[in-house]
């Protein structure tokens, strides 16, 4: 007990009441990350910023990430739509360094707003009479899939490293081009897996660079390590028994949450609460 005593004083969680706000942040980052839809994911940095400022939130879940994609490849180990990779990452790649090169002058708030009303015009196209995507998704992940749409994937690709990157928001920009595509729930979250790996092992560099990581800062994500593995495994678990007429419903559910949050997020930050 003494030597857990010590590591937790030497953490940002000295204060007994912040452990138990940590935990629970890292628990729905941990469903998130799992495939079990980005609303969650969404709210862990705004819950840990609680209790400290939300910059120091943002890079402690970094490492914490870092982790749960590991387990996530894992998890989702050869289950994944290349062509989406292939068309999407490279946009990703440039986004980050667009976020990167103009970090300190761009507004994380106006950034969340308009993340927010993409993800909620999106969730409202979707469930549009006659609009939203109707094909029914293959149950094979090895089944050929739609192609991915170039200028699309170029578009929502490049909003994602963006996004990602300034506001820890890339969900709703990536859901926007995946989403319709309508792929097996396991091979949707598979890619989702795989997409956002690459993208937090990028941002570490420019996130470094920036002074983001201390030894306080990365002790803090590692007592965070358990709770981020059994979470993710735990939102894996349940979406191999989604079937797809209920992942997609639930899916675009939470990009409408996520949005909203954006949007408040947001107009918080540019107008002030009240």
């Amino acid at each position: 007990m003494d030597a857990v005593t010590e590591l937790l004083a030497a953490s940002h969680f000295a204060d007994p009441g912040v452990l138990p706000i940590a935990v629970l942040a890292v628990l729905l980052v941990g469903l998130s990350k799992g495939g079990l839809g980005g609303a969650f994911g969404l709210m862990g940095v705004p819950i840990l910023s609680l209790t400290m400022p939300p910059v120091q939130a943002a890079a402690l879940f970094l490492p914490i990430l870092l982790v749960m994609d590991w387990v996530g490849l894992w998890t989702w180990r050869g289950t994944y739509h290349a062509p989406t990779l292939r068309a999407m990452l490279p946009a990703a790649l440039v986004g980050i360094g667009i976020g990167a090169l103009t970090a300190a002058v761009t507004p994380e708030a106006l950034v969340r707003l308009i993340v927010g009303l993409i993800a909620v015009g999106f969730a409202i196209w979707s469930v549009w009479p006659q609009r939203g995507p109707q094909a029914e998704p293959s149950r094979n992940p090895g089944a050929a899939k739609p192609e991915a749409r170039t200028r699309s994937a170029w578009i929502w690709g490049t909003a994602t490293g963006f996004t990602s990157f300034v506001a820890h928001a890339g969900g709703p920009p990536f859901q926007v081009h995946t989403l319709p595509l309508r792929l097996d729930p396991k091979v949707y979250t598979g890619t989702a897996v795989v997409f956002f790996a690459v993208v937090n092992a990028v941002k570490v560099v420019p996130y470094a660079a920036l002074g983001q990581f201390d030894a306080r800062t990365l002790l803090s994500a590692a007592t965070m390590i358990p709770v981020a593995v059994v979470a993710v495994r735990l939102g894996a678990a349940a979406v191999r028994r989604m079937r797809p007429q209920v992942f997609y419903p639930f899916m675009i559910a939470m990009v409408a949450l996520v949005g909203l949050r954006l949007v408040y997020d947001g107009l918080v930050g540019l107008f002030g609460a009240g």
